[in-house]
């Protein structure tokens, strides 16, 4: 039987602090048993690193393969070109690994639930522009706005991952 996928995306402007949550929450899902897979936005421009210059998988791709794969003492590493890749072909794959947790950093505008991190005041922009705002994470004060979702500190990363746990999103 087919696990049910949770999906759960972390947002923010660049350097906002999202790969240091993702961290952690990858660690606390871990300590609960939760299988996490992430999903990463690479938005800033040129192609993302793959790390396999020289070896046989480059090679088949320079010379026409779309997909390769290599295997290794129970790693897979998967590099596919796809014309116009999508967040959809990716969970897609996804559903055929044992992963409970999607955990998907960027891709602001898709409408899968999220916590926004709010790093300074011109952040707060990201509250009205945003879809699906399940939680804030914020170095900023924001008690003033009256949010309708819980609102943790950046660095108090703990009660944000209690709170995930006990949500439907798990």
């Amino acid at each position: 039987m087919a696990r049910k996928q949770k999906i759960f995306q972390v947002v923010g402007y660049q350097n906002s602090g999202k790969t240091t949550l993702i961290q952690y929450i990858i660690k606390s899902a871990k300590a609960h048993n939760i299988a996490v897979g992430t999903i990463k936005h690479h938005g800033h421009g040129g192609l993302p690193y793959i790390g396999d210059e020289g070896k046989d998988t480059s090679t088949h791709r320079e010379n026409g393969a779309i997909a390769t794969a290599v295997e290794g003492e129970g790693i897979v590493n998967i590099v596919a070109t796809i014309e116009q890749p999508s967040i959809q072909n990716i969970l897609s794959i996804y559903k055929l690994l044992p992963i409970d947790f999607i955990l998907i950093e960027g891709y602001k505008q898709h409408p899968f639930p999220k916590v926004v991190l709010i790093r300074e005041e011109v952040d707060l922009i990201l509250l009205n522009q945003l879809k699906n705002i399940q939680a804030v994470i914020s170095d900023v004060d924001l008690k003033h706005l009256k949010l309708s979702v819980p609102v943790f500190l950046r660095k108090e990363k703990a009660p944000f991952t209690n709170w995930l746990w006990g949500t439907q999103y798990i």
